[in-house]
């Protein structure tokens, strides 16, 4: 059971600011999210994508995978956190908590 333990499952957040002043600017942050949606993230605010992890090195794999898509311009972020971490999470809507959402199923052929 350690495969599925809190500590070692992880959750990859990317945050990022890209600008959209002329339209190649648009085109290109437009191909960033559209490639992080193809690796496997969601949207979990505009611009902070998410993506559910089994272990440390499938992180670094999509680390590396975000990393030689990275646009021109523009400031983007990553992070990685465990599972129990993202589980410490607080989440509002207005002011009323809200629980949050369950990661979506991902099929792994081994």
């Amino acid at each position: 059971m350690e495969r599925f333990s809190a500590y070692r499952v992880m959750w990859l957040l990317v945050f990022f600011d890209l600008p959209t002043e002329t339209k190649k600017d648009r085109k290109a942050a437009a191909m960033f999210r559209k490639r992080l949606m193809g690796d496997g993230f969601v949207m979990f605010q505009f611009s902070i994508y998410i993506r559910h992890c089994a272990s440390i090195e499938n992180a670094a794999v999509h680390t590396k995978r975000v990393k030689s898509f990275l646009p021109e311009y523009g400031q983007v972020g990553i992070l990685c956190i465990t599972d129990k971490q993202f589980g410490n999470l607080e989440l509002f809507h207005g002011k009323k908590p809200q629980e949050p959402q369950a990661p979506g199923l991902q099929l792994e052929l081994f």
